[in-house]
């Protein structure tokens, strides 16, 4: 058994059981709907389908990272029992939390001077942190210790890549991460912009692409491009999707076709609620191992 806790933020986008499974510890994000808070909690508040139609509705959705006192409260659950701990944060490429986390580290390190803690920025996202995730809990099973599995992290976690598109872009433009004529335009031409994570851990539109079909093609030939061994590839494949789970199952038919040493089948997950409230519904995220983002 390790003498550590493996943790990360539900914004891993996978799913409480799939945690559990992995031994992986977690604290929720918050949102505020017309001004309720609200857990981001896999969907036990608001399921995706709840969460879309009530935004769509008009309801005013907010997001709110997890405070330090928070991250105190969940880092000294484990410490108090002897156990170091390790735990990686969403990106700040996105959100502010990794600053709250390294100032609860700060605090408990005066109360726990033997203990070692360490935070982690992923510069990840959605189910690209979970892919994350799961490779750390699987070299964690493999008997590495705690610092050389943060090392390992801090050294590897750019290579995750993120790739995505958007066939609704309503909420990309509520949210400014697309102009009004940009988004009107898009809609009127069925555009689809493909995105991306950068190397800083932030969202990036890279092509413009007419109609999801031609988006799809396009993720699948970037995957192609860029994973370890091309079509080679062998390790695991992670997408996550907003209420357009038959386009995320056709990107994976895709991706199984296209890499005949997957890793498994594609895993399919729902894009939760901290992240869905800026994409909306209509996203698909895939995520692999591949070249370092620089």
């Amino acid at each position: 058994m390790p003498s550590y806790v493996l943790s990360c933020c539900s914004t891993a986008d996978v799913t409480r059981e799939w945690l559990d499974d992995h031994d992986i510890k977690y604290l929720y994000f918050n949102y505020y709907l017309n001004g309720e808070m609200c857990k981001d909690d896999f969907g036990a508040t608001n399921s995706p389908a709840e969460l879309y139609a009530k935004m769509l509705a008009g309801a005013e959705a907010k997001t709110s990272q997890i405070s330090a006192g928070d991250y105190m409260e969940h880092f000294e659950r484990y410490l108090a029992q002897g156990l170091d701990v390790l735990h990686v944060t969403l990106s700040t490429g996105i959100s502010g939390t990794f600053n709250s986390a390294c100032a609860a580290r700060d605090q408990l390190a005066e109360k726990y001077p033997d203990r070692k803690i360490y935070v982690i920025d992923s510069l990840a996202a959605s189910a690209g942190f979970g892919l994350l995730m799961e490779r750390l809990a699987g070299l964690r099973d493999a008997g590495m210790g705690i610092d050389e599995l943060a090392a390992w992290a801090e050294d590897h976690k750019h290579e995750v890549q993120h790739w995505f598109f958007s066939s609704d872009l309503t909420f990309f433009v509520r949210g400014g991460r697309i102009s009004k004529a940009a988004g009107l335009v898009g809609g009127v031409l069925k555009i689809c912009p493909v995105m991306d994570v950068e190397p800083d851990g932030s969202l990036a539109v890279k092509e413009k692409i007419r109609t999801k079909a031609k988006a799809i093609n396009r993720v699948v030939e970037k995957m192609v491009e860029l994973a370890e061994g091309g079509r080679d590839y062998s390790g695991k494949c992670f997408i996550s999707q907003s209420e357009c789970l038959a386009d995320a199952q056709e990107v994976a038919r895709r991706i199984e076709e296209t890499f005949p040493k997957l890793d498994g089948k594609v895993e399919i997950f729902p894009i939760g609620a901290t992240i869905g409230v800026h994409t909306g519904p209509g996203t698909v995220a895939t995520f692999f191992w591949g070249q370092r983002r620089v």
